[in-house]
């Protein structure tokens, strides 16, 4: 095997990670906001009860303050991009400050 076909092999392998990581983070945010979401509609659906055995529906107020938290939640997850240039500078920002290497600037 030649050098170039062994370093194309090599920059196939390692890009073949990096998409792996990339895919598994992605998956695993899509989860957590799952989970959320399921929380969220457990927890609301018990209010939502309570409150209609109390009589008054007051429980319209933490639906509400929690299902903008819920949206912005998914926002992050399924509408901004993942691994874009400011993560990926604070990704390496954190390599240096746990390696003890000098930092830059903050972000």
């Amino acid at each position: 095997m030649s050098a170039a076909a062994h370093f194309n092999d090599a920059t196939r392998a390692t890009a073949a990670g990096r998409i792996d990581q990339l895919a598994r983070r992605r998956a695993k945010a899509k989860m957590g906001w799952f989970a959320h979401a399921t929380i969220f509609t457990i927890v609301n659906l018990g209010l939502i009860t309570l409150s209609f055995l109390t009589g008054r529906f007051w429980a319209l107020y933490p639906l509400l303050g929690w299902g903008v938290g819920l949206a912005m939640h998914g926002v992050s997850v399924w509408a901004l991009p993942h691994g874009g240039a400011l993560m990926e500078r604070m990704v390496e920002k954190e390599r240096a400050r746990l390696s003890g290497t000098p930092r830059g600037d903050l972000w």
